[in-house]
């Protein structure tokens, strides 16, 4: 498989929820590092743990805005959501041998557009149109 294939694969199964399942595509080694809290999730069992614990209000939805790839390196951009939490993922997977060896992820917040700037820019909305 490809590189872009196996992350590919990695993210459909995460959409059924089965994150033991989703550990299929994760080395052995597996590290899924997390700069903004400094944590790093070490092997494809506590990936699959963490998530399969984390307080989710429902099912887990994953939407692919974007992938990315060269060589061994794919980077997506995945709209998460389970209801309650609505957020973003921007990760960069290193992939060797038909699996994932490495993530970096970075969950970044929203934030209100300073007003200073609102002369240059258009605003967006939820559903990706913009606003007269």
């Amino acid at each position: 498989m490809t590189p872009r294939e196996v992350v590919e694969s990695f993210w459909e199964t995460m959409r059924t929820n089965d994150f033991h399942a989703a550990g299929r595509w994760l080395a052995d080694d597996f590290e899924c590092h997390w700069p903004q809290s400094s944590e790093v999730i070490c092997g494809r069992v506590n990936f699959a743990e963490l998530n399969s614990n984390y307080p989710a209000k429902s099912l887990w939805q994953f939407d692919l805005v974007s992938l990315i790839c060269e060589g061994d390196t794919v980077v997506t951009d995945v709209k998460v959501t389970d209801g309650n939490v609505h957020a973003r993922a921007i990760t960069f997977h290193s992939v060797k041998s038909d699996l994932i060896t490495r993530q970096t992820e970075f969950w970044p917040d929203d934030f209100a557009p300073p007003s200073w700037r609102r002369q240059w820019v258009k605003l967006q909305s939820a559903s990706g149109q913009l606003e007269k």
